[in-house]
């Protein structure tokens, strides 16, 4: 059973409810799965239990308040279901390593002075460089305020005024590295996505090329695009890496206008029991010519 839909769907529900009471009986229930099948396919699509995401998730938005509002500590951590402040704080130290009044203190000061800096310079993310058929069009950047888990996330926005999309102009970030220790075998590319005000679509893309740079394996969600308002949620790409690979590539799909954020991207080997999302643009070749008089009509 395909399980990424029923996952995306849990997600956005926990998105929603994050400063509610959350317990996995209420998710899975959302789902409908048990406790205990939800809990197994759920830590297999995301690589952590549901139970941690909804941990992580309160404590990287109570570090974006840290940073960004003058609330207490006590109500940022009442708000995020923590019972009182010491398990707040331990809490937070297992993820920043810092107890929030320090974390507040400390970072507060390292994020202004990075934000300042970005201000007056052209942004270069390492590894990251900005492609597409209209790159001037588009920015890429790091930014400290919208993350999904840790201090900061990786973006693309359009910078131009009018309708890309119509023109179908596209942005992307990315990144490409050697195929060699992923012959035979089928990977997955996955991560976190929010997206702001998108006209066109956005999504996850990755491709394997062999050696004279022609398509073997390809997916960028179109069929399956992203657009408008969509709070932080997880993506997945699932390609074969044929023997002749040589390149893959990989990055985020902005077409249009609009803002993308990602974070927590990963690859994993998996095995032929998950469904590869490769999309087949080869076209039939028929034997002989037909229909030359457009007489006959399509089945």
């Amino acid at each position: 059973m395909y399980y990424s839909p029923i996952i995306q769907k849990s997600i956005q529900y926990i998105e929603s409810h994050l400063e509610a009471d959350l317990s996995l009986e209420k998710v899975a229930k959302y789902a409908n799965f048990s406790k205990y099948h939800f809990h197994r396919i759920f830590h297999k699509e995301v690589g952590v239990t549901a139970s941690e995401y909804i941990r992580y998730r309160r404590i990287a938005n109570a570090a974006k308040l840290l940073l960004y509002s003058n609330e207490k500590i006590i109500d940022i951590a009442l708000y995020y279901r923590f019972e009182t402040q010491e398990s707040f704080t331990r809490s937070f130290k297992t993820y920043y390593h810092l107890p929030p009044g320090k974390y507040r203190k400390i970072i507060g000061k390292l994020t202004l002075q990075k934000e300042e800096t970005s201000m007056k310079h052209e942004q270069k993310i390492k590894g990251w460089e900005l492609s597409g058929s209209h790159p001037f069009n588009y920015e890429i950047g790091m930014d400290r305020e919208v993350f999904h888990k840790g201090k900061a996330s990786g973006y693309i926005k359009s910078v131009t005024a009018g309708s890309q999309d119509e023109l179908g102009e596209f942005g992307t970030m990315m990144q490409q590295f050697k195929a060699d220790k992923y012959i035979g075998k089928r990977l997955k590319f996955s991560g976190f996505l929010k997206s702001k005000s998108v006209d066109g679509f956005c999504g996850f893309w990755m491709r394997i090329d062999d050696k004279l740079e022609d398509v073997l394996q390809f997916d960028n969600m179109s069929n399956r695009p992203i657009n408008g308002d969509s709070e932080w949620n997880h993506y997945a790409i699932v390609l074969d890496v044929p023997e002749n690979s040589a390149i893959i590539s990989f990055g985020v799909l902005l077409s249009g206008n609009g803002k993308v954020w990602i974070d927590e991207l990963k690859f994993e080997e998996v095995d032929d029991n998950t469904p590869t999302t490769n999309i087949d643009f080869h076209v039939e070749v028929l034997d002989e010519p037909t229909n030359l008089s457009f007489e006959e009509e399509l089945d």
